[in-house]
């Protein structure tokens, strides 16, 4: 198959068992795919029904609603704005807000989530024209979008789920990254200050932002801003008893307040934080 490469086998990663919850993870085996999709997600649930909060990392996500036609996500202070989507595969642009889903949407899911910038490698729209947005795929690929939910459906296994993910992908692969986005992504994951990173690529502000949002869907500054916001929840998850003082100085916020000013905007709350 085109632009697919060397291959490995498989290697699927139960993620989660329990009875009522089933995960599966696995890596691209294309060594091309690789650097763009991180990892193929396959989830059988028996949750009742409830919202949940999806914080903002700046990655694109491919979904497919095995369970349902369709998705939705909702909005508003308290989660009471429903938005549908009436298609069971859709793309859900890279993201510098949080997104409310509710967890009937998982009853059967299967999920390509990419990397940061990776996923303009398989969608012709500048990512920058669906950041914060959720897009019927049938917008994108056409007649493949119902096409890959039919095989999906009678794959029999996660590893044949994920192989049919990756054919599907293979055929709209088009392997051209920006080097220097490259570079800015890690740096910008890493917490490098954005003004060392620009320095580095020896281009005008205005050129690099334009060609960073294009291929990661958001500006280098708000994706700064969301990598940062991960690295403070990494830090809140390993700790029983977060310092949000010390949290903040370690972070490189100018305080307390800053990093709560963060929160609100990022991921739509501050509670426990101020």
């Amino acid at each position: 198959m085109p632009g697919r490469g060397p291959q490995r086998p498989v290697e699927v990663v139960s993620l989660w068992y329990s009875p009522a919850m089933k995960c599966f993870a696995a890596e691209p085996r294309s060594c091309a795919l690789r650097p763009f999709v991180k990892a193929f997600h396959y989830q059988e649930t028996a949750l009742p029904f409830a919202l949940e909060r999806i914080m903002p990392n700046g990655q694109a996500h491919l979904m497919v609603n095995l369970g349902e036609k369709e998705f939705r996500t909702y909005s508003g202070l308290h989660a009471e704005q429903q938005h549908c989507y009436k298609s069971a595969v859709v793309l859900a642009g890279p993201h510098s807000e949080p997104v409310v889903i509710d967890t009937r949407e998982q009853h059967c899911l299967a999920v390509v989530e990419f990397h940061s910038g990776g996923a303009k490698q398989f969608f012709r729209p500048p990512m920058s024209a669906i950041c914060n947005q959720v897009v019927q795929l049938e917008d994108i690929w056409s007649g493949d979008a119902r096409v890959l939910r039919e095989r999906l459906l009678e794959a029999a296994t996660p590893t044949a789920k994920f192989r049919v993910l990756e054919d599907l992908l293979s055929l709209h692969f088009a392997p051209v990254f920006d080097p220097a986005i490259q570079y800015a992504i890690g740096g910008l994951r890493a917490g490098l200050p954005l003004s060392h990173v620009v320095s580095r690529l020896g281009v005008s502000p205005r050129t690099f932002e334009r060609r960073f949002s294009a291929q990661v869907g958001m500006t280098p500054k708000r994706f700064g801003r969301v990598q940062r916001l991960q690295r403070v929840l990494c830090s809140v998850r390993a700790s029983s008893s977060p310092d949000w003082c010390r949290m903040a100085a370690e972070h490189g916020y100018s305080d307390q307040a800053h990093l709560i000013h963060d929160f609100r905007d990022l991921a739509g709350i501050t509670e426990g934080v101020d």
